[in-house]
């Protein structure tokens, strides 16, 4: 039995719910669901560690009682600890916590008052108008949870990419060692670096499909086989995510992976130019009349419309299919082009690595120099630093660079931009720092142009860099706060600084469109990982494929440039 970080990151989650619905204590609450996001971004398996035998206290926010859970889950695929809340509380009413506008009190209340335990319970109470008239309610909000079921009932489930490749791509690896197997690649919008995906396209190609189709309906971690044939199966795995496998004929193989790739307005198009070269374009190759002309590759299919081979994060049709009938498609960033990484944090705050440690890794990872960049004093959660903390640091800097080989560290600071536009701290002190990173941190509902003006004030400030995560949002969690993101782009052209492309999974910020706007405007993106740990630099693969989403070139990236050049672009916002 296989069980992913996400597997543990789940447990964790649904324990963190239940004790807040119990009223357990805070602390004891945000330990799990610390324990949780640690899980979801852990860039090893804690499977492996355990299997190891490796010390799983060492991993940030685990202690000796959370190690013994995850050794528990990982070897018996069960938590007592869970299964003793199941007990007291019916796991089905974590669901209820998923609607808008009810938090832990409220769903504790509906489940003493009303025994509603489920999404359906509550959907029964609210029709009958029974959940007004419980205390802490009223009309207004019996109405508003009205309308977030019916909301509620036709989202899609969808996963985060990082989440689904703890399954996509072991599954991927499962199937490329079937017997007869010659190639396997994944699909869909996963394959297009979509920030979530809704399920999983497998296609593969092999002398014995009926085989490979018993192979991957026999795979461990299947809960059930929804259909199954000779060339395609569809299964949906213990973790709830739908998984369709296909198996082709190589002339047609090139022709399937553009189809399933996706995406749906994407691939309309391509029919209607096919169309209009007298062409029948399917997942079956490319036909004129009963003839087939191309579909071995990818590249036949676009060479028989009049188009050059897309990259699959462009096929979204938002004008790729435009630019590459007129010769106009960006080479796209590659993995390899990132020199540096420019927001990273240490024990220092609330990251859990010595500044050693992280300007180590980031050479390990690749890299030429990386930016420390702690919280500000106002993040009092993540002990932020003072301007005295700020400048024993950077002497500890200095320090280390003179020691180091293959590595160097910039002088930075996270520092969370006020309500008032102003920054954290005195620019005296951020003056003498390499860069500056400004976030907003709070006060994510003002309104609109009041949000703005904020962030174009604090872009003002002599010492101020990068914007960090520029929308604040975080997948599935929080929306992203409203502002003019034109006027913030152009203000950054004028003023000289640049925008960040938050690369943690959760945050995956700035959005591809806003990504194409800075590209338009002339600004600058700079991918950065946000790491908190030794293994946070991994999700750069992730800022990558928002980058290449959003079109961005090699060029169109601040820390594609080699430090020599980099030092002069910091240096110009600083003093400007």
């Amino acid at each position: 039995m296989t069980v992913h970080n996400a597997d543990i990151a789940a447990v964790f989650e649904e324990i963190a719910d239940l004790l807040e619905i119990e009223g357990a204590n805070p602390f004891r609450v945000r330990a799990y669901r610390n324990a949780a996001r640690e899980m979801e971004a852990l860039g090893v398996s804690a499977a492996e560690m355990v299997a190891k035998g490796d010390d799983l206290t060492e991993l940030p926010g685990i202690g000796q009682d959370l190690a013994a859970k995850i050794r528990e889950i990982v070897e018996t695929g069960k938590c007592k600890a869970l299964d003793k809340l199941h007990l007291e509380m019916p796991p089905t009413i974590t669901e209820l916590l998923k609607i808008p506008g009810l938090g832990p009190k409220r769903v504790r209340a509906l489940y003493e008052h009303l025994k509603v335990k489920t999404v359906e319970q509550l959907a029964k109470a609210a029709k009958a108008g029974k959940i007004h008239e419980l205390e802490g309610f009223g009309p207004k909000t019996e109405q508003a949870i009205v309308e977030a079921l019916a909301a509620h009932v036709t989202e899609a489930k969808r996963m985060k990419l990082a989440i689904a490749a703890q399954y996509a791509e072991p599954l991927s690896e499962y199937i490329a060692k079937l017997p007869g197997v010659k190639e396997v690649i994944l699909a869909g919008s996963y394959r297009r670096a979509r920030e979530t995906v809704g399920d999983i396209d497998l296609l593969a190609t092999a002398k014995d499909s009926a085989k490979v189709m018993d192979g991957f309906v026999r795979y461990e971690e299947v809960k059930d086989v929804l259909a199954q044939g000779e060339t395609r199966a569809t299964v949906m795995l213990k973790s709830g995510l739908q998984v369709d496998l296909r198996v082709v004929e190589p002339d047609c193989y090139g022709a399937a992976l553009q189809y399933f790739t996706g995406s749906k307005s994407h691939n309309i198009e391509i029919r209607r130019l096919a169309q209009e070269h007298g062409l029948k374009v399917s997942e079956y190759g490319v036909f004129k009349g009963d003839k087939r002309v191309a579909g071995d590759t990818e590249e036949s299919v676009y060479k028989a419309v009049g188009l050059p081979w897309i990259a699959p994060e462009l096929r979204e049709n938002h004008g790729e299919i435009e630019a590459a009938r007129a010769g106009k498609l960006p080479k796209l960033i590659e993995p390899g082009d990132l020199k540096g990484d420019l927001h990273v944090h240490t024990r220092a705050t609330d990251g859990h690595n010595t500044l050693r440690e992280m300007a180590e890794a980031a050479r390990a990872a690749g890299l030429d120099y990386v930016a420390i960049t702690e919280h500000s004093r106002r993040l009092t959660v993540a002990h932020g630093l003072d301007p005295q903390r700020l400048r024993r640091q950077m002497a500890e800097i200095d320090k280390l660079n003179a020691e180091l080989k293959g590595i160097t560290i910039l002088k930075g600071i996270e520092v969370d931009i006020l309500e008032n536009g102003q920054l954290d701290l005195p620019d005296e002190v951020l003056a003498e720092c390499d860069i500056v990173v400004g976030a907003v941190h709070s006060k994510f509902n003002l309104p609109r142009a009041k949000q703005t003006n904020r962030i174009l004030r604090a872009m003002d400030q002599p010492s101020f860099s990068i914007l960090a995560h520029p929308t604040g949002r975080l997948i599935d969690t929080r929306e992203p706060y409203d502002i003019d993101m034109l006027k913030i782009v152009r203000h950054a052209r004028e003023r000289g600084c640049f925008l960040e492309l938050n690369a943690h999974p959760e945050r995956l910020d700035l959005l591809d469109i806003h990504c194409q706007l800075a590209r338009e405007e002339g600004v600058l993106v700079a991918i950065s990982s946000d790491a908190h740990d030794v293994r946070g630099y991994a999700n750069l693969k992730y800022g990558i494929g928002q980058a290449r989403r959003g079109w961005l070139t090699k060029e169109d990236v601040l820390n594609t440039r080699p430090l020599k050049l980099l030092r002069p672009l910091l240096k110009r916002t600083i003093s400007s």
